[in-house]
């Protein structure tokens, strides 16, 4: 316990901290006023591990029970941890870690075609009755948009896929590419706002499957075809391409061949909407246990690491858009529905399991309402003439646009 009472000395600096060992003594660290936070370690091995790596160590402690709160919620301490993240990165061990972490990230966001579609595996191969029992009825696994107070998350989400299809100018008689298809909401969405041919890629077997399923019960199979491949295997080009939720498997390394390919397969006079998770400070690292548990190779970029590759693929930004809080929102009703399931979700797996999924979606709330996480949407073309002068087609186009007829859920 002596080595991370060194460390949480100097990691509160806001509120107060109570660890209980496992002996039962209390150790108090406390900062300026702001939340009041109080855990058990019922193992004596937790305390080293947090201090090694306070990442991973909390991620696990909490999966195998091995932490747990008194008087207070996981949400509570992740709200009093993101207030002294910062301060974190003071202590000698941790400066010299971090560090170590940003010099090997192209090692750890490795995504060459074949180990890619291993990753997308870890995650969005697991049951699809898993997603179902949190997202809204059309799948979207991604940031929706709150236009209003009060939105439901099916609103939200269908305002999110209205949004995107304004900016992406359609017409008919247009081939349409979306990379990352997931279940196949947007694709079939955007066909039945526009006479247009979509080509939707995945490398989830799982998503895949649902998205096939889909199509043909829509009675778009022959407009919308869905394909089990990585984008980099594409040819051909394409009027329009739309990429949601995708761009940060891609992972740092990969930028530079990830653009080089939109290039190839987008039309001369051709529009990318590219929907991503960014962060608003300088690049950074994914933490380690997001990256072991639940998005291997993936990465949020800072925007200046996007431009830097447009740039010098000569690819025109013509509009970025940041969404702030509405992946703080979108994340929080995911948590009140995951809750409301949970039981349903530990038969599917079991408790540890549950632990992990709320662990990973309350510290994702957290990114997004205390932390530096952001969404980005951003259009590109490679004619600056390609798009409207002004941003007014982008909200009036939405209004337009009648309120598709979906399945009740993926199941039906």
């Amino acid at each position: 316990m002596r080595l991370l009472s060194n460390l949480l000395k100097r990691f509160v600096q806001v509120g107060t901290l109570t660890v209980v060992d496992h002996r039962g003594k209390r150790h108090v660290f406390a900062g300026a006023p702001g939340p009041v936070v109080t855990f058990h370690l019922h193992d004596p091995a937790v305390a080293n591990k947090l201090f090694w790596n306070p990442d991973l160590g909390l991620g696990e402690a909490y999966m195998d029970g091995a932490l747990t709160f008194e008087d207070c919620t996981l949400r509570d301490f992740l709200h009093l941890f993101n207030l002294n993240r910062r301060s974190l990165g003071t202590h000698p061990l941790q400066a010299v870690l971090q560090s170590i972490s940003r010099r090997v990230r192209k090692l750890q966001q490795y995504n060459p075609v074949g180990r890619a579609r291993d990753h997308v595996a870890h995650h969005y191969d697991l049951s699809r009755q898993l997603y179902e029992l949190f997202l809204d009825k059309d799948m979207q696994y991604s940031c929706a948009y709150f236009a209003s107070e009060g939105d439901s998350l099916e609103t939200a989400q269908l305002n999110k896929k209205r949004h995107i299809a304004a900016k992406l100018c359609l017409e008919p008689g247009q081939r349409v590419l979306d990379i990352g298809c997931g279940w196949g909401g947007l694709a079939l969405y955007l066909a039945q706002q526009a006479d247009i041919e979509v080509v939707g890629v995945t490398l989830s077997t799982e998503q895949h499957k649902v998205a096939v399923e889909r199509a043909k019960s829509l009675g778009l199979s022959d407009r919308v075809r869905f394909e089990l491949r990585d984008y980099r295997e594409l040819e051909g080009t394409f009027d329009r391409i739309v990429s949601v939720g995708m761009f940060e498997h891609v992972g740092a390394g990969h930028y530079e061949e990830f653009f080089t390919k939109i290039n190839s397969l987008m039309d001369d006079a051709g529009v990318m909407l590219l929907h991503s998770i960014g962060r608003m400070s300088p690049p950074g690292i994914t933490g380690p246990w997001l990256r072991k548990y639940i998005f291997p190779g993936g990465y949020s970029p800072a925007l200046s690491e996007v431009f830097e590759v447009t740039q010098r693929q000569r690819l025109w930004v013509t509009d970025v858009e940041v969404l702030r809080l509405h992946y703080a929102l979108t994340l929080r009703e995911w948590q009140k529905r995951f809750q409301a399931n949970r039981q349903k979700a530990a038969a599917l797996y079991d408790e540890r399991f549950c632990r992990m999924w709320e662990f990973y979606l309350t510290c994702a709330e957290m990114v997004f309402s205390h932390g530096s996480g952001m969404v980005f949407q951003m259009q590109l073309t490679r004619d600056r003439a390609a798009v409207p002068g002004t941003r007014g087609y982008m909200y009036q186009a939405p209004r337009a646009h009648s309120l598709a007829v979906l399945p009740e859920s993926i199941a039906a």
